[in-house]
Formats: C-alpha cells, sequence, structure tokens
C-alpha cells in the first residue's frame, strides 16, 4: 500500500507521516526542502522522539521515500499511484502545490477510477472548500464531474503539538522531529469516498464542524492567549509562560469561555469540554517541547482575522450569550504585537485599525469595546495582573447582570 504525504515538515513527518506508516503504507513525502528529501530517499526512514518532562522514546518510521515538488512528473507519478494522500504544506503554501495535484489526478484518471481521499492538514477553516475551488479552477468541466466522483477532500483536526526543531532537538540528526505523544487525528467521516481506511489514531466524526472549531476556538485560542501574554511579560517559552499564575488564571478563563460557548452552539456537554481544557493545559506545560511564544503568536494579523482562533471565538461567544473579557484580554496582547511588528506607533488608534481592518470588527461590537479597553490599559503601562483583574471585574458584572 502506499501513501502520499505532501509536505515533510513538522507535521508530515512529525505525525501524519508516522500514522501512515503505522497503517502498513510506505510512505512518499513530496517536499522542495532538498536536503530533507535527498536524505529520506537515501535512508528510507527517520525517527520520532516522543518528549516529555519524563524523558523521551525514540521511533523510526519506515519504509519511507521522497520526491521532490519542483520535479512534476515525479510528484503527479506518486500522486497517481498511491492509496491515500495528505497534505501539512501551510495554508499559504496551498496554492503552489495544486498544480502537482491536478497533474497526479489526469494521470490517475487515465488508469483508474478508484477513489483517492487527500486528508487536509492544514490550520485552516473551510480548507477542503478552499482547496477543491483551487483545483477545479485548474480543471475542466468534465474532470471537475470526475473529481466530485472520485476525490475525498477530508478535513483533519490537528492537535498535536510539534514546535520548531532546534539543533539539540535534533540530536545529531536532520530528519529527527521531536512531539509531543497526543496522536489522535479527527477528520471528517462523511467526506471519505468509498471505503475509510483503517489508520491508527484516526477517527472519522460527523459532522464534523464541532472538532474543527474545538481545535481552533478552544486549543488554538487558548494556545494563542498564552503566547501573546507571554510576549507582554518578555517569556520565551510557553511552558514558562503558562507556569505564571496571572496567565494560566486568563489562559483558563479564555479557555472556560470559549467551552461555554461551543457546548452552547453544539450542545455537547460541558464535562466532556473541560475535560479537554484540563488535558491542554497540561500539555501547554510540557518543557521537553521547548516551544515558544514567537512560533505559537506568529502570524497575529491571520489569528486576529475574522474567523479564527481569536475573534472567532469571540465572536461565538457573544452569539451564544457568553462576555469573552479574558478573551480580549489575549487578543489586546495579540493586537499589541502585531502593531509592533507591523512597525505602527502602539496607539489608540493603531488598535482601532487592527480591530477593524484586520478583524472587520464594527466599534459597537462587545468584543471590540473590550479589546480597546485592554489594549488602553497595556499603553497604559499596567501589568498582567491589573489586566487580570480587569478581567475578572468584567466578567463579574456580566455573571451579575444574567442573576
Amino acid at each position: 500500500m502506499q501513501a502520499v504525504m505532501y509536505g515533510g515538515g513538522n507535521i508530515g513527518r512529525g505525525f501524519i507521516g508516522g500514522l501512515f506508516s503505522k497503517a502498513g503504507y510506505e510512505v512518499t513525502f513530496i517536499d522542495v526542502a532538498e536536503p530533507v528529501v535527498n536524505a529520506l530517499r537515501e535512508r528510507r526512514q527517520y525517527p520520532i522522539r516522543y518528549v516529555s518532562s519524563a524523558g523521551h522514546v525514540d521511533e523510526i518510521v519506515a519504509p519511507v521515500t521522497a520526491v521532490n515538488g519542483n520535479d512534476t512528473e515525479a510528484a503527479a507519478e506518486a500522486i497517481a499511484s498511491c492509496d491515500i494522500m495528505a497534505t501539512a504544506v501551510g495554508a499559504r503554501i496551498l496554492k503552489f502545490i495544486v498544480g502537482n495535484i491536478v497533474a497526479g489526478l489526469r494521470k490517475r484518471w487515465a488508469r483508474t477510477d478508484a477513489p483517492l481521499n487527500i486528508i487536509i492538514c492544514e490550520n485552516l477553516m473551510d480548507a477542503n472548500l478552499i482547496l477543491e475551488k483551487m483545483l477545479k479552477e485548474l480543471l475542466t468541466e468534465d474532470e471537475c464531474k470526475k473529481f466530485d466522483e472520485t476525490v475525498g477532500l477530508v478535513e483533519a483536526s490537528i492537535g498535536r503539538m510539534v514546535p520548531v526543531q532546534t539543533e539539540e532537538m535534533k540530536d545529531g540528526d536532520p530528519l529527527r522531529v521531536c512531539v509531543e505523544r497526543y496522536g489522535f487525528l479527527p477528520t471528517d467521516g462523511a467526506a471519505f469516498k468509498g471505503e475509510i481506511p483503517n489508520i491508527p489514531g484516526m477517527v472519522p466524526f460527523a459532522p464534523f464542524d464541532f472538532y474543527i472549531k474545538r481545535k481552533l476556538y478552544l486549543h488554538n485560542m487558548g494556545h494563542a492567549t498564552c503566547a501573546y501574554l507571554g510576549d507582554l511579560m518578555g517569556l520565551s517559552l510557553i511552558c514558562d509562560a503558562i507556569d505564571q499564575p496571572e496567565i494560566r488564571i486568563l489562559t483558563e478563563g479564555a479557555m472556560d469561555e470559549s467551552l461555554m460557548a461551543l457546548s452552547k452552539r453544539y450542545s455537547v456537554p460541558m464535562e466532556q469540554l473541560m475535560l479537554h481544557k484540563m488535558d491542554l493545559l497540561h500539555r501547554f506545560t510540557n518543557r521537553a517541547l521547548g516551544d515558544t511564544c514567537a512560533r505559537v503568536g506568529g502570524d497575529p494579523g491571520r489569528k486576529l482575522s475574522p474567523a479564527d482562533r481569536l475573534v472567532g471565538a469571540a465572536k461565538l461567544a457573544v452569539e451564544m450569550g457568553v462576555v469573552p473579557a479574558y478573551m480580549a484580554v489575549g487578543a489586546a496582547a495579540g493586537v499589541w504585537r502585531y502593531v509592533k511588528e507591523a512597525g505602527w506607533e502602539q496607539s489608540a488608534e493603531s488598535c482601532r485599525r487592527v480591530l477593524t481592518e484586520v478583524s472587520q470588527l464594527p466599534e459597537n461590537h462587545t468584543f471590540a469595546q473590550l479589546v480597546e479597553q485592554f489594549y488602553g490599559m497595556i499603553l497604559a503601562g499596567q501589568d498582567v495582573a491589573a489586566l487580570r483583574r480587569a478581567a475578572d471585574e468584567a466578567r463579574g458584572s456580566a455573571l451579575k447582570d444574567i442573576v
């Protein structure tokens, strides 16, 4: 059995490639990083290291090989010949791989009508619809019909945390990937064409929207909140940030606001979401991962966009009658980082500009008003403890109004 993993980076090698291998597939990676491609092709294996505060365990993934994504013929042949495929290239890179996928599908359709399921492992809302649109723009009308009949675009929710790999983590092997042990992969069970493959750790669900929102609005939102507050305190590592009592309270409070909203929106028991939250908070403390606030909070423009982790979660909270006070503190810190990276002056006007242009929030939106309030406190030099007290007060007032 053959699997194609488009993207030989941290998620491709550190998660999905390993799952495919455990399921009995020979895995072909497609990537443009020549050192990685050449090493995978020559060695036919690579190590995954599972790390925790208690130590580490190494595991070899084999057999594997690789082709260079710049070699369209080789990439297309791999796609045409495989039994299953996945992508993990990053949301901004998807548009650069669609040509090779289309070339592979055309080769495939000339040989067989067998379905091909493509598991989309990108941190992107509606990734299946976005990829489908990109692909169909390159297909003829008849090919689009063939596509609808034979290709399953399967969204996945990637919960495993894989930090930027340092030389220390590689431990003398450039192919080594250090990851946490968590290996649960929810996928959209309704999107598969034909028989759903049996892959260890992969669990198909339908309807799938809840799992996408849970990952983005609970995991990613809490992670980003922790990272941006860590930035404010001058902390480099996520584990150090979450160990700060004030950041822990604010992060957990933001996650509580989100899980209340998710529970109401999807009629999911609070207990289930609370257990997931506590597991996430514990995983944030994993010092062996060495995950940084810089990485987790990277690309603040995307993370402050209308449907993404901070603003999207907050809008759902408001819709469900939950005041997103703690979320607003994390978003205010995210705005501070965005303004800093943009090279603008830190000012109330800059904050409003971000909320209007990036987050597309009207001035009278509850969340926009809260973010501006907390950003103003940061601008005035108030510390994270003061932000936490103000958030406590905002939540307390909201609860009093409910009672």
